[in-house]
Parts: C-alpha cells; structure tokens; sequence
C-alpha cells in the first residue's frame, strides 16, 4: 500500500497500517480484515510486513523491538490521520537481550489474563516516551495474539480441517480446543505451541500455504465469537474512524 498520498494531508482517523510477521497475518488483514474495516468508515486499511529488506523471503518475522519501534514512529510521524497497530505472536518476541520486548520477561511468569496486557501496555509506553506530546493518544495500538497465529485456526475446527484439505483431521483438532476456554488459551511451551500441535496432526504443515487457506475458510465471525483478545482489538479498530478530527 502506497501511503505517500495521505501524509500530512489529513488528521481524520481512517487510515489503518497494520505491521504484521508474515505473508499469512498479511493475507488475512488483506482479505479478510480489511474489507470489514472498510464498511466501518476506514478509507485505508494496509498490512506491512515487518523488515526492509528488499527480497519478500527476507522480510517479515519478529525483529528486534528498538528496530520495529522505529518503523513505528516513522510511520506514526509520516501520517498523522494514521491509526498503527501490529498483529504479533506472543510465542516468539524475544524476552531477554538487545532483541527484547518490552513487557515480554515480565509477561512470561504472569497468569494467562495479564500476558497479552502487559506486554502491550508496556510496549505503549515506551512509543509514548519516545514520541511525547507529538503522539496523539490511542493512535499506536499494539496487538499481541496469544498464544500464535495458528491458535486463530482453532476458532473454527471443521473450517480449519476444510481449509487445509483433511476434513478427517476436524475431530482431532476440536479434542485440543475443548481442552481450553478458548484458542488463545493453547499454551506456548516448545512441545504445545499451537503450531506444534497442529505439526503433530499434519506433518507437511506450511503456514504460509495452509495457514492462509485455513484462515481464508474459516472467516472473520468465528474468530471473533472465540477469541476473547482477538475481539476486543477488532472492537476497538471499528469505533476509530468514528471518532472526530484530531488536533493538529
């Protein structure tokens, strides 16, 4: 998406930049996300792949957080009708060293409920205190999905088993949902990730490939009715373009 048109040119909320992982978070904000956001008022709704490099296959993935803040406030700074978020794995930011999250080390010992939160409220703040009073509040939105992208799948049993071309698998895959409250609850252990989960049942496993055809079957609506986290970021992305001009 070519943003250069909008910047600086308007202070109405209805652009959206969504910084993503991967080529399958990108499919999803691309087909599936964006054309909902569109019919609540948003005149852009764009993914980017976090990374610059200019080859696709060198791009994407969890980079270091001062690299990643800095795309962040560029973009923040470049378009100031702009709403930024990201769409994050919580299973892969790093914890400890130069690459760190922040909130992340913290996040790992807290109950399940205060994960996503501290690791978002935190990565809010330090945005805030690197771009003081020239960030208008609210308009960096971190998301962070617990516990992966494929715990999304999970939202839908029989969809993501269509969508991967094993229907046989639907069973299979619904006994591991109905161990939790909800997918994003699917634990982030080496061994019981969801994408490890699902590696178990279907060796030849490609998100890129499978991930985008399950994610494509399964739809917006089922997403939202089970992931609690998931919808009350969505919720929060419809009411922007509803909110009145910000000062300049």
């Amino acid at each position: 998406m070519n943003w250069a048109g909008a910047r600086q040119g308007s202070n109405t909320l209805d652009r959206l930049l969504i910084l993503v992982e991967g080529q399958t978070e990108e499919t999803f904000v691309n087909e599936i996300l964006g054309p909902h956001l569109y019919n609540q008022g948003y005149t852009q709704v764009g993914a980017r792949l976090m990374g610059n490099a200019r080859q696709r296959d060198r791009r994407g993935g969890i980079r270091a957080w001062f690299s990643v803040r800095g795309d962040i406030i560029r973009h923040l700074k470049e378009d100031i009708g702009c709403l930024v978020t990201t769409m994050i794995d919580y299973y892969g930011l790093p914890q400890t060293g130069a690459k760190a999250w922040p909130g992340r080390g913290e996040a790992a010992v807290l109950p399940f409920a205060q994960k996503a939160a501290t690791v978002e409220n935190a990565l809010t703040k330090d945005i805030h205190r690197e771009m003081g009073s020239a960030l208008h509040p609210g308009r960096f939105l971190p998301f962070v999905m617990m516990h992966e992208f494929e715990g999304l799948l999970f939202s839908d049993c029989d969809g993501f088993s269509r969508g991967i071309g094993r229907p046989d698998l639907a069973e299979a895959f619904r006994k591991i949902r109905e161990q939790f409250s909800s997918p994003e609850e699917i634990n982030d252990s080496p061994v019981t990730a969801p994408s490890k989960r699902v590696i178990q049942l279907v060796q030849a496993y490609q998100k890129p490939l499978l991930g985008t055809l399950a994610i494509l079957e399964i739809g917006l609506d089922a997403i939202r009715r089970e992931c609690p986290h998931f919808r009350s970021w969505l919720s929060k992305l419809e009411e922007w373009p509803k909110k009145k001009k910000i000062k300049t």
